[in-house]
Order: C-alpha cells, then sequence, then structure tokens
C-alpha cells in the first residue's frame, strides 16, 4: 500500500463516491446523461450493476495485487457509460452539451485504460493504451476548452466571487489551460507536464467550487454529482500523468 500513488486513491475513491450517490437517488440530477441507462429494458438492473462494479474497481485501485483488475472492471464501466452518450448524440447533433457529456464519460475511460496500460507487463499493450488514453484525453480536454467558451457565463457564475480579479478572467484563463495542454497531450510534446497541470486544474475545480456548494447545499443532488465527476476526471488525468511513456 505504501507505494500507491494518490492518483490512484483519487480516481478510486471518486468511483466510490460516485457509485453510491448514483445508487442512492434515481434521478436525471445525479445520473445526467447516464438517465438513458435507467430507460433501457431491464435498466434499473443494468444500471445498477454497473455501479457496484465501479464501486468494486474503486475500492480495489489502491490494492496493488488487484489494480490490474480494477482497471479491466473500470474500462468496462466507462466504456458502457461513454456508449449511454452516443445515442443523444446521434439524435441532437448540433447541441454541444451532448459532446461534453460525451467527453466526461470518456476521459474516465481514458484514466482506466492509463491505469490498465501501467499495470501490464506487456510492453507492447502498455504502448497502445497509454497512447490511446493520451490522445483520448487530450481530444476530450479540447472539449472541456470550448464548453468553458460556450457557457462562458455559467461557468464564470461558478467562480467564487472572493477569487480577485473577475470570473470572467478566470473562465478565459482556464479555457487556455484547456487549449494548451490538449495540443500538449495531442502532439505528445511535453505530455506529462500537461496532465499534470490539467489534474492540478481540475483537483481546484473540486476544492473551491464543488466542495463548498456539498457543503452548502447538501440537498442538491446535482452539487454531489458534479463534485464526484470533477474528481473522477481529475483522478483520470493524473492516471495519464502517471504513465512511463510521457
Amino acid at each position: 500500500m505504501k507505494n500507491v500513488s494518490w492518483g490512484r486513491i483519487v480516481f478510486g475513491a471518486s468511483a466510490v463516491l460516485f457509485g453510491i450517490i448514483a445508487l442512492l437517488w434515481h434521478d436525471a440530477e445525479t445520473w445526467q446523461t447516464l438517465r438513458q441507462i435507467w430507460s433501457l429494458p431491464s435498466g434499473l438492473i443494468i444500471g445498477e450493476c454497473l455501479m457496484a462494479a465501479q464501486i468494486v474497481g474503486g475500492i480495489a485501485i489502491p490494492i496493488p495485487r488487484a489494480a490490474r483488475f480494477a482497471s479491466a472492471i473500470l474500462c468496462a464501466v466507462y466504456l458502457c457509460f461513454s456508449l449511454a452518450c452516443l445515442p443523444a448524440v446521434v439524435a441532437s447533433p448540433s447541441v454541444f452539451a451532448q459532446y461534453e457529456s460525451f467527453c466526461e464519460q470518456f476521459s474516465m475511460l481514458c484514466g482506466a485504460m492509463a491505469l490498465f496500460a501501467a499495470t501490464d507487463t506487456n510492453a507492447t499493450r502498455t504502448a497502445l493504451f497509454g497512447r490511446l488514453a493520451r490522445l483520448g484525453l487530450g481530444v476530450c480536454t479540447i472539449c472541456f476548452a470550448v464548453s468553458q467558451m460556450v457557457y462562458l457565463r455559467f461557468t464564470a457564475e461558478l467562480v467564487p466571487k472572493w477569487i480577485p480579479p473577475s470570473p470572467k478572467f478566470w473562465v478565459i484563463l482556464t479555457t487556455i489551460g484547456f487549449a494548451l495542454a490538449a495540443i500538449a497531450l495531442l502532439l505528445n510534446r511535453q505530455a506529462k507536464i500537461a496532465a499534470r497541470f490539467l489534474t492540478l486544474m481540475l483537483g481546484l475545480f473540486g476544492i473551491m467550487v464543488w466542495i463548498p456548494r456539498v457543503v452548502a447545499h447538501p440537498q442538491a443532488h446535482g452539487n454531489w454529482s458534479e463534485c464526484a465527476l470533477t474528481f473522477l476526471i481529475c483522478g483520470a488525468s493524473w492516471m495519464v500523468a502517471n504513465l512511463s511513456m510521457l
């Protein structure tokens, strides 16, 4: 346990938190785009099994001997989550929010693939999954940058008012940060630094934006969902940053 990285702990704990709140609250605020899973035949059973698997995977991540098993479980879970977003993308290709939802789920899949690569003893598979995780996270980060500009006013409202000079300034600055990180990841130029920077930025979002909102309004399920999701993506980026081939 002493050799387990904090990144794995954050990724695993966030997976457990997201799974628990989704099992507790079967509502649209908690599930957001994943609510489409509930509408499938036997959707309740499928959804609960996926969330239970996510919890198991999250718990197993910090255990060295179980980390590879955990990464495989989370890869399967987050692949299902990503696929669940595609019908909405196809149905409303002009609605940017659908792409954002897909990228949120796919970025978590990238984190699970990075963990799978890190625990694989086969050099070829390690390189393949590591490259897929890096490129996938790069594409998702482009989406996050665009999202902040598309929803500039809403994003600015999330920035704590006490941080100078202004919320709009920080939205623009972090948008530039997302864009630069995406370029570095896609081109594999200083990709490790970019992934670490992305991890730090997402972690600060979670600490400064969503944790205070959860504390202030614990009854709002959406705050819990966004908090868990932010730290999951933070942990996923951390998994990519830990890849030895970067």
